[in-house]
């Protein structure tokens, strides 16, 4: 089968270029960034992180063929005075701390899933027997629970 190994895609070897940055000839302000072995997770989440800064005037990315190449390119241009470097620093920088926010929120919730689950577990028919009752009770006062 032609199609590499999975592990390929993904894992660099120890002295492996991981991006080159290429300024472009034609417009000032502006890079061309390659991503060796990312797709579309990265790149997408770089280019609307990018968007979001005022000097970014253009931010977009293509990703070559997945099967034959694991990689993509950033284009970044910025404003006269700033850096498409930079820009892309701060974007990646940003997107360190929401990822890490999000990582944060989800294992608060997961905990929190685990000990509503673990307090389920003890009483699940004293839950069934209060809702009954307070649905008697309420039918009884003329309330009806559907």
């Amino acid at each position: 089968m032609n199609q590499p190994d999975r592990f390929e895609t993904f894992y660099t070897e120890p002295g492996e270029i991981k991006l080159k940055i290429e300024p472009d000839s034609k417009l000032p302000n502006t890079v061309t960034v390659t991503f060796d072995k990312e797709d579309h997770t990265l790149g997408n989440m770089l280019r609307a992180q990018l968007l979001q800064n005022e000097h970014v005037i253009f931010a977009g990315y293509k990703v070559n063929h997945p099967q034959l190449y694991n990689s993509f390119f950033l284009r970044v241009q910025t404003a006269e005075g700033h850096e498409p470097k930079d820009a892309i620093m701060s974007a990646c920088q940003s997107l360190i701390v929401h990822l890490n926010d999000l990582k944060s929120r989800f294992q608060e919730s997961w905990a929190l899933r685990g000990a509503v689950a673990d307090a389920m577990e003890d009483q699940p028919i004293v839950i069934v027997k209060v809702f009954r009752a307070s649905r008697y009770a309420s039918a009884a006062k003329g309330i009806h629970l559907n």
